[in-house]
């Protein structure tokens, strides 16, 4: 468990002034929905794997306003230098008790742009206070899995370490990125404490300066050998990567209570020294000896590698994946939806502008997945709970309305948005983070090859039911008319 403690000022001042609006228009008990989702694909790719759901769940049964908090509120001052929040308010904030109704999708599931990842429903105030704390957590270790995910696509069923701890950004990047990692497909992680925090396996050996420490490459292996004879992989570039094969050959030859487990390559031309080093592996004796490449690798490098006939079969991957570096932010927004009026009427919301795909879409808005006989998934529908499911299914493209698509009703699907919390209690079984990745893998395993591709995929249809999406164009007119 990270968040055991309340951080419910992790957090934009703009929610904490908006919330104090709410309250002080007595409007703060007015149900709302709000829908969390990414416009833009990341890394070029045609989908995003979600993560980050349980991180957010013991935010959200942790949040409260602490005695510390509150005194920090009430120490800020507006611009005429009185109190920025009423005492009143904060009094209001001391006996702050979540309410609201939250569907999801579960971690690992593959999604795609405008699709809700989360969906908030309840009273404005609360709603509206989980914005950024919410985007914080999804958007960042929604993009890890995701790059992870390709990471491990292109290792070809390798195994995958996740090495980025000295590059992460800060602690919480660390062990958050690390934990997204595990859900996109990675095996395991350098990373100590995330292996205790989350139960991912931890691997790792020895760094140059052990080799440094000693006076000779060959006295450095012998002496981990003797230290660590069941963990013996052995960094064999600090001096010259051929002649560190082959003492380390050395070692394993004659330290005859040891395994060696392989080599590690960390710079150097990977696939030209792979081959060599492989050969020389095999000629002594020592074929399931594995070789291990890090240096800088993504998803692409090893491709190339694959490509090159590398003979690596073990991959640790530091800073491209933990920082998503060629990418670092995904951009995920939180916006309001739905709002009932004095009445208890919805009234549906929009936000519009001159970037159509910057055009929210309307309503408490659910998402089904339909997939063919052979269980590949198909086409994605949004529609409205409210509303409910029409009696034919026509989707439409939300961006391009001459993109549309009729999908047959006997077709399989499955919601994808699942409750976690009703009325503010928690009713999802979370699964382990094992049970996470497993469902990662069977997932993506349900997308098509070309749509899988790192570059240029082939598109999977996400439409808005037929009905919203003409409410959805109502709504723009009447907002252009006023």
């Amino acid at each position: 468990m990270i968040y055991q403690s309340s951080l419910a000022l992790l957090t934009d001042l703009y929610e904490l002034t908006m919330a104090y609006g709410y309250w002080k228009l007595k409007m703060m008990d007015r149900e709302a929905v709000f829908n969390l989702f990414f416009r833009r694909r990341p890394f070029q790719g045609s989908f995003a794997i979600t993560a980050g759901l349980e991180s957010a769940i013991q935010f959200i049964e942790n949040f409260k306003f602490e005695d510390s908090d509150l005194g920090y509120l009430e120490s800020l001052k507006a611009y005429n230098g009185k109190p920025l929040f009423e005492r009143e308010f904060l009094d209001y904030l001391s006996t702050f008790k979540f309410s609201c109704d939250v569907d999801a999708m579960v971690e690992g599931t593959p999604v795609f742009p405008y699709e809700p990842l989360i969906r908030v429903r309840g009273p404005i105030l609360e709603a509206q206070l989980l914005e950024s704390s919410l985007l914080n957590i999804i958007n960042f270790q929604t993009l890890i899995a995701t790059k992870a995910a390709r990471v491990c696509a292109a290792a070809e069923g390798d195994e995958v370490i996740e090495f980025g701890l000295r590059r992460a950004q800060g602690i919480d990047g660390a062990l958050s990125g690390t934990r997204a990692s595990f859900v996109g497909g990675c095996h395991s992680t350098s990373n100590v404490i995330a292996g205790k925090f989350f139960g991912i396996p931890v691997k790792g050996t020895h760094a140059h300066s052990w080799i440094m420490a000693f006076d000779s490459e060959e006295e450095a292996f012998d002496a981990y050998s003797k230290v660590m004879p069941n963990n013996c992989i052995f960094l064999v570039d600090t001096y010259n990567s051929i002649e560190g094969v082959k003492h380390a050959i050395a070692t394993a030859q004659k330290e005859k209570n040891i395994k060696m487990q392989g080599v590690r390559l960390d710079s150097g031309d990977l696939a030209h020294l792979s081959i060599h080093i492989r050969k020389m592996l095999d000629e002594a004796g020592f074929t399931d000896a594995k070789i291990m490449a890090s240096n800088e690798l993504d998803e692409m490098i090893i491709r190339d590698l694959k490509k090159q006939g590398a003979k690596i079969n073990l991959w640790g991957v530091g800073t491209n994946l933990i920082t998503a570096k060629d990418q670092p932010a995904l951009d995920g927004v939180y916006k309001l939806a739905a709002l009932q009026d004095e009445k208890g009427e919805w009234c549906y919301k929009i936000k519009i502008s001159e970037q159509l795909a910057k055009t929210t879409n309307p309503g408490i808005l659910q998402v089904r997945r339909f997939f063919d006989e052979e269980g590949m998934a198909r086409s994605d529908m949004m529609y409205d709970v409210e509303m409910g499911l029409p009696e034919s299914f026509e989707l439409i493209d939300p961006i391009d309305p001459t993109m549309r698509k009729k999908v047959k009703k006997e077709m399989q699907s499955e919601e994808l948005l699942v409750p976690i919390f009703k009325r503010g209690k928690r009713v999802y079984t979370s699964p382990s983070l094992t049970q996470i990745r497993e469902n990662t893998l069977a997932q993506l395993k349900k997308l098509s090859e070309p749509m899988r591709r790192f570059l240029y995929p082939q598109p999977y249809f996400v439409g808005l039911e037929k009905n919203l999406y003409h409410l959805k164009m109502r709504l723009i007119e009447e907002i252009k008319n006023d």
